[in-house]
């Protein structure tokens, strides 16, 4: 379906996926481009943005990561609907990206944020520059105490966080992953990607931010290479559609996400939800899909760090039309 293509300036960065108010209306077919943040605030010139252009609010703090750009309203979503969002591009812009090791963050250290239990002494914050060719398509880190070697990683970008307003008019951070998406991590969510997402309130409200250049899987740490990019969204609505969670599907897979603690419900969740889309859509047995899923399903683990962990599960789309 053509569309318009809006290119858009943020003009306040949110920290919540929930009911908020739109920064944009676009309709069905429409596409956007827009520049983000890194996951700290920092833009592609490597000026923090000003505290006043970040969400918040007179009764609470917020926690100030991942800002997000949006939330896009789609003409036309109406809870019961998917929003299908095909990433068109990720243009990183510029040359440098961070990650870091601290307290209470991570998956050794078997916390969230606002639940510090550890008796023993937290790890000590630290930050580590990366320098990106954008040419070579590579991140290099020169380590500081590890005989002055240098390490090369090569570049696979992907948008950290996207997600909807959530069911049940709930607000949850852009930190936190969950039905709606959110800060699922996963690298899948890579240019030439679709993601089919539950409309859950009015117009979807879709919104994005937290770019990464690279991430393994799990993202021990609790950051990837954070660096900020230009990103074009095209958006679509599939009528009647009806999602309980995240899917999505490239030139080569199918794939559901699942968000939840612990990690085996996580995997429970997005296997349950590749059976339903296997049994319900592509009229398979469930005795006979569950064989199918055994034996050629793939599970990534996006993140185990954040509130939820998340795992998506993939199927080979050349397996379905033998």
């Amino acid at each position: 379906m053509a569309g318009r293509l809006h290119d858009f300036t943020p003009q306040r960065y949110m920290l919540t996926y929930g009911p908020n108010e739109p920064a944009l209306r676009v309709r069905a077919g429409d596409s956007v481009r827009v520049k983000t943040l890194d996951a700290g605030g920092t833009d592609e010139q490597g000026r923090r943005v000003s505290p006043s252009m970040l969400q918040s609010r007179a009764d609470t703090d917020l926690l100030r990561s991942n800002p997000l750009v949006g939330p896009f309203h789609v003409e036309g979503a109406q809870p019961g609907d998917a929003l299908a969002v095909r990433i068109v591009r990720i243009g990183l812009n510029r040359a440098t990206a961070y990650s870091t090791s601290e307290a209470h963050f991570g998956m050794f250290s078997g916390e969230a944020p606002g639940r510090k239990m550890l008796v023993s002494p937290p790890l000590q914050k630290e930050r580590f520059d990366w320098r990106l060719d954008l040419r070579r398509k590579t991140g290099t880190l020169r380590l500081k105490r590890s005989a002055q070697r240098t390490i090369t990683v090569p570049l696979d970008p992907f948008i950290g966080s996207i997600g909807v307003a959530p069911r049940y008019g709930r607000v949850e951070t852009a930190l936190t992953p969950g039905e709606y998406g959110g800060n699922m991590d996963c690298i899948e969510t890579r240019q030439g990607t679709t993601i089919f997402l539950p409309v859950f309130v009015r117009g979807g409200l879709l919104a994005f931010g937290d770019i990464h250049a690279a991430q393994g899987d799990g993202e021990i740490c609790g950051t990837a290479l954070e660096t900020s990019a230009e990103v074009t969204l095209k958006f679509d609505v599939l009528k009647g559609q009806t999602l309980d969670w995240p899917r999505m599907e490239d030139r080569e897979w199918i794939m559901t996400v699942g968000s939840a603690r612990p990690l085996t419900d996580a995997l429970r969740i997005a296997f349950r939800e590749m059976l339903n889309w296997l049994t319900r859509e592509r009229r398979f047995d469930s005795r006979e899909a569950i064989q199918l899923l055994s034996q050629a399903g793939r599970v990534r683990v996006g993140n185990v760090c954040d509130p939820n962990y998340s795992v998506v599960y993939k199927l080979r789309k050349s397996l379905l039309t033998r």
